[in-house]
């Protein structure tokens, strides 16, 4: 089964149950509704049985008739007003019986005092900052769809755009479906590959509604995620120090996802330290430091213009020494040159591997989602200086190019590990294949 029936068929499925409880819900309070409508009408007669006639007042007999329900005869007819008079006194006495009432409010005021105080006492302790936000599945699903609003719109558009003009499966419908492909960031080899199995899925089921022609190329699509077996989790180390670098042109979000990371990290209970090896990048130092004070972790600096290397060096030696979990180090991004940075990012890698032979354990490549088919020349061109273990897809909240995923996945082989989902520190969320084809599919199944 793939990654579209595994979504999307427990969907409906859940959409069937949820209208047979429904309607389930709406029969019973239906009945409980009738149910107390007679009990109300007999537990009137009732109470007007129990009330012993008064001097001068006609009697009043009950008879059991074949129902429940007793049936009241009155022999004798009196007025009104004498009703209304004996029964006056009866309300009087109904308003002096409301004393035990306030006693039961007055002690069920207590718990919540009690509350209220514990609260205090735990805004008051210091660790409170430190728990750790926890995310429910739904609340990170649901975040997901609100980030991809704008990717899902666009591929919305032209799918529905491609629809339109549909008439019927012929060549040129193929043609149209590669152009909304590409135009939505798929990529150019991919585009081809799914407009080439759509011709063999139309052979084998020739659908001939619209939303089935759809649906074929958005399982097609969602399937591609499940089926490259690409590993999308960090390779972080549950026992020693993980060592991460971090590469990417400036402005892409780098040393903004390095300082989101550490502070995750930090609120896990783990040690953490940051490395400023872009040494050669004006305010790149700094910018990097001020993110070590958001997220209460230290910095090892250099001098400006200084050797990179020397940098991961000394924190290499600091993280090993102090007994640090995890090391993330900041690396310039300087495409301009290839072969210095690859010599650059050669001999920071050597210097690790003497100190830890198994690290790096990751090196990601931070990309802007908003620059669509750039990001992905981007993460070609970086994959032949270093050798890349996952992607971080930074700004998706602000793109309708999410369909670069597709294009980096497939065509590169490179995994996306973290995706950017707003400017928040808790804002950076580990990628997931499943909230990705939800938030951009589920509105158009």
């Amino acid at each position: 089964m793939g990654l579209f029936d595994r979504l999307f068929g427990k969907k409906k499925k859940e959409e069937n149950q949820e209208e047979l409880q429904a309607q389930l819900q709406a029969e019973e309070i239906a009945k409980e509704i009738s149910e107390t409508e007679k009990s109300g009408e007999a537990v009137q007669v009732i109470e007007n049985v129990e009330e012993e006639p008064k001097d001068g007042e006609p009697e009043i007999k009950v008879e059991q008739s074949e129902g429940d329900i007793p049936t009241v005869r009155v022999e004798d007819i009196i007025e009104k007003s004498d009703i209304e008079e004996e029964t006056a006194p009866q309300e009087t006495e109904k308003v002096d019986v409301s004393q035990p009432v306030e006693e039961d409010i007055a002690v069920e005021e207590e718990p919540t005092v009690e509350e209220s105080v514990v609260e205090e006492e735990n805004i008051e302790e210091p660790a409170i900052e430190e728990v750790v936000p926890v995310k429910t599945e739904k609340e990170v699903e649901e975040k997901y769809e609100k980030s991809l609003k704008k990717t899902s719109r666009s591929f919305g558009d032209r799918l529905n755009a491609l629809m339109a003009n549909f008439r019927g499966v012929d060549e040129e419908f193929f043609e149209d479906v590669e152009e909304a492909l590409i135009l939505s960031d798929v990529g150019y080899e991919l585009s081809l590959e799914i407009a080439e199995e759509l011709r063999e899925e139309v052979r084998l089921k020739n659908p001939r509604k619209r939303q089935d022609v759809k649906n074929v190329i958005i399982e097609k699509l969602a399937d591609t995620l499940d089926d490259n077996g690409l590993n999308h989790s960090l390779n972080l180390q549950d026992d020693g120090l993980s060592v991460f670098i971090f590469v990417g042109v400036n402005g892409v979000g780098k040393t903004t996802t390095i300082g989101k990371l550490a502070n995750r990290y930090r609120l896990e209970g783990k040690k953490v330290l940051l490395a400023a090896a872009d040494t050669f990048r004006a305010g790149a130092t700094d910018q990097l430091v001020e993110w070590g004070r958001r997220s209460q972790v230290p910095v090892v600096v250099g001098r400006e213009g200084g050797d990179p290397a020397s940098v991961v060096f000394d924190a290499v030696k600091k993280a090993k020494d102090e007994d640090y979990d995890v090391l993330l180090i900041d690396t310039a991004g300087r495409l301009q040159n290839k072969d210095h940075l690859m010599k650059e990012l050669e001999k920071i890698i050597r210097i690790i591997k003497r100190e830890l032979p198994d690290a790096p354990h990751e090196t990601l490549l931070a990309v802007d989602a908003t620059t669509g088919q750039n990001a992905t020349q981007q993460a070609k061109q970086f994959s032949e200086v270093a050798p890349l273990t996952g992607i971080i897809l930074t700004k998706l909240d602000g793109s309708a190019k999410g369909g670069i995923v597709f294009a980096i996945e497939n065509t590169l082989k490179i995994p996306v590990k973290l995706v950017g989902l707003g400017e928040g520190l808790d804002d950076l969320e580990d990628f997931s294949p499943e909230n990705f084809v939800v938030g951009v599919f589920s509105s158009l199944i």
